[in-house]
């Protein structure tokens, strides 16, 4: 670190409360502490102008100082000992700002979501504080007196002893006034007792039955755990088919890693997911298992943090947050369903879970499992590269089998004269279903009631004025016409228009199928069944997805309709017919991974079917039953897909054979964005040339150019992960170099989504 030649100074924060994350303080490093003084290192220093020493934490170092250097205080000493979370945390945080682009402010707010000024929750209690005798005595003293509360508080506590102090002062009448008048005259304790808002209901643990795993789940279960019982931390690509029995493999090598005296992370990709799993999880492990998730109170998040500081919680299940659980003895971090979107943040720092993920593992020799029926091209690339450990399970569970497929062509249906949402076969099935009294899933990716509203006489658009899209019209009951008018970006709302503003039409005309016009359509053609919708609009409340998943697994419902939330790990063992209404919606998106999005979804869609004891049927309805993407999901020939699909990687320079940087750059004037995005792109071409194998592509409108009033430019930068690496870091120099303020600008290494 430079030792005898340049000083080394840190960059410290003295406080990791939110409100003071923006402030850091610059100190000197003494030649004898710079091998201990890295990243995420607690320090002693001096504080301020007298000589008060506190402890704060490395998040920088750097040989430039930022004051006069004889200014410049030394770090006193480099603390080390027990491990503390929040270095462990804030070294993360100073990965992420480092790999994904972003402030270290923000990525501090990333890691350290939860930690709020919240107030704690409190449960008090109430109990003598003299001796039987004398409470008597002064019973006798306080009826002669009439003190009638005092009289009713003293013979509850000579009966009952220690009570509650709410059921108390509400059930017989006595003023809080009364219970502290005693209190100050040390006749009765009030005693205060801190209590964790606890998010997961309680039930009383079933008697499960004992786990038999059959060969190939010991196999990939027995692989985990030897290693991590020689101490051989890793990353696992479980594999395996839908109904395969991951979640089995899951909960054996929990079960070892909570007997080691280590933590879990369970990772999922929905809420919605939560339902099922922590009810299965709570079966197995107690109260020893919580939820962290976007929908709870700022209160039940601080407690679920303060719990797993204390070490009170063995295994913390929830989306992509609960990756920056702070527990201090982490032995496994579990991502079911690991090839999903949603385990990429849209936010900045827009980090991947998976990345993220195995960089805290590596932290603290903690082991990595991955699992899914369809791997990201990402996750099973690694693993052909040996940087994962593949495990493969090829059948279902039990006696389970794969569901059978059949692909509809829709152009067919056309030519037959039907126009319904459903082929003539889908229709036969959905009514021999009902007939037996067994469930149906139908999934549309696509919430709301239609794609877009336009006028047909002159094609105007109904679009958002806000934003650079359509809006979406969502009906209100059952009357058509009677709805709104939202745009899903910003979400602008206005009522269904009559007439065309543009040329003053009426005829306006709603196009495309949405999840609430679909579920009309299910009602009409098929009016005895009970159905049940679920995407973004059923499920904006708290507790809505549990509601919905409790009342369809308890056969409230025939038929339940939605979006991509219902086909992503749900366990129904009476659904013998998954619907896929229109499977085209994704595989056109201007996106070099909708054909990889297209084959997941109907293979996890396809997956639902068939779970139980009775066969599974599956309909996938489209216009194109040719493409490789569809073919291979009504297979269910992951294999052939994907050497396809990487192939086409190959060729065109795409993730995960290469590396790509979207930078998006916004600003409120349309020309400044534009302006920007040319320098960005010629700074590129011009200052990384040299760079093998880095190309620059833009700069051009984004797909979404305008959002929220606010303009968008992309630029996007393709080659080796490395190289952008170096790339990212020269452009952040000219960035802030240019010191343009009404432009702003946001990487995205290997985007999820198209810009």
């Amino acid at each position: 670190m430079g030792k005898g030649i340049w000083t080394v100074y840190a960059d410290i924060i003295v406080d990791i409360s939110l409100e003071k994350l923006d402030k850091t303080y610059q100190y000197r490093i003494p030649e004898d502490l710079e091998k201990e003084a890295v990243i995420g290192a607690r320090a002693l220093v001096s504080f301020g102008k007298g000589s008060r020493e506190i402890t704060g934490y490395i998040l920088d170092l750097s040989l430039e100082p930022k004051l006069a250097p004889e200014k410049i205080k030394p770090i006193k000493k480099i603390l080390s000992g027990q491990t503390i979370i929040e270095s462990e945390l804030i070294r993360l945080a100073w990965w992420i700002r480092d790999t994904y682009g972003s402030t270290m402010n923000e990525a501090l707010k990333t890691v350290l979501p939860v930690k709020q000024a919240v107030q704690a929750k409190e449960k008090k209690s109430v109990s003598l504080a003299v001796s039987r005798e004398e409470a008597l005595t002064l019973l006798a003293e306080f009826e002669r007196k009439k003190n009638r509360a005092r009289v009713r508080l003293l013979t509850e506590l000579l009966e009952e002893g220690t009570m509650d102090y709410r059921f108390l002062t509400q059930k017989f009448a006595i003023s809080p006034q009364t219970v502290k008048g005693l209190a100050d005259r040390r006749i009765v304790h009030i005693e205060k007792e801190t209590v964790y808002r606890n998010p997961v209901a309680k039930e009383v643990p079933g008697k499960e039955k004992a786990i038999c795993l059959n060969e190939e789940q010991r196999r990939a279960a027995e692989t985990i755990i030897d290693n991590m019982n020689r101490g051989i931390p890793g990353t696992y690509l479980l594999f395996g088919v839908t109904g395969s029995g991951k979640t089995e493999v899951y909960l054996s090598v929990i079960e070892q890693v909570i007997a080691s005296g280590k933590q879990v992370i369970m990772l999922i990709p929905e809420i919605a997911l939560t339902y099922q799993t922590v009810k299965r999880f709570y079966h197995r492990f107690g109260d020893r298992i919580s939820i962290l998730n976007s929908k709870m109170s700022k209160g039940e998040r601080y407690d679920q943090y303060v719990r797993a500081r204390q070490g009170e919680i063995d295994v913390m299940i929830g989306p992509r947050s609960a990756l920056f659980t702070p527990f201090t003895r982490l032995g496994l971090i579990i991502m079911d369903e690991e090839h999903e979107g949603s385990y990429k943040s849209e936010q900045v720092p827009k980090y991947h879970a998976r990345e993220t993920a195995v960089e805290r593992a590596g932290y603290c020799g903690a082991s990595v499992l991955l699992g899914s029926a369809t791997p990201s091209a990402e996750s099973y690339y690694r693993a052909k590269q040996g940087e994962y450990t593949l495990l493969t399970l090829t059948k279902r569970a039990g006696a389970a089998q794969l569901p059978k497929v059949y692909v509809e062509d829709l152009r067919e249906e056309l030519k037959a004269k039907n126009y319904s949402i459903f082929s003539r076969r889908l229709k036969a099935l959905i009514e021999d279903r009902l007939k037996k009294r067994e469930q149906i899933m139908l999934f549309l990716n696509r919430r709301g009631y239609a794609g877009f509203v336009s006028c047909r006489e002159c094609g105007h658009v109904m679009k958002c004025p806000h934003c650079d899209i359509s809006l979406k019209y969502h009906q209100i009951g059952y009357v058509k016409g009677q709805g709104k008018l939202v745009c899903h970006y910003c979400g602008y709302e206005m009522p269904m228009v009559d007439t065309c503003p543009e040329c003053g039409s009426k005829y306006i005309g709603t196009f495309g199928i949405g999840t609430q016009q679909a579920e009309e359509m299910v009602r009409k053609a098929f009016p005895g069944a009970v159905t049940l919708r679920m995407d973004t609009d059923t499920t904006s409340g708290k507790d809505k997805h549990e509601q919905i998943l409790a009342a369809f697994a308890g056969h409230e419902a025939d038929i339940l309709i939605g979006t991509q939330m219902i086909v992503k790990g749900h366990d129904f063992p009476e659904v013998t017919l998954v619907g896929v209404l229109a499977a085209d919606l994704s595989m056109y998106a201007d996106d070099y991974r909708s054909g990889e999005r297209t084959f997941q979804l109907l293979c996890q869609a396809a997956g639902r079917a068939g779970r139980g004891t009775r066969a599974g049927e599956v309909v996938i309805q489209t216009y194109h039953p040719e493409e490789y993407c569809i073919a291979a999901a009504a297979s269910q020939d992951y294999i052939s897909f994907i050497r396809q699909e990487l192939s086409y990687r190959e060729l065109m320079g795409y993730p995960p054979v290469s590396s790509l940087i979207a930078l998006l750059v916004m600003s409120e004037v349309e020309r400044y964005a534009v302006s920007f995005a040319s320098f960005l792109a010629d700074f590129v071409r011009k200052s990384c040339s040299e760079q093998e194998g880095v190309s620059c592509l833009g700069p051009s409108p984004a797909v979404l150019s305008k959002a929220n009033d606010i303009y968008r430019q992309v630029v996007y930068v393709k080659g080796k992960k490395e190289t952008l690496t170096w790339v990212k870091q020269k452009l952040e120099q000219a960035i802030r170099a240019a010191g343009r303020k009404e432009v702003t600008v946001q990487f995205d290494f290997d985007p999820i989504n198209s810009y």
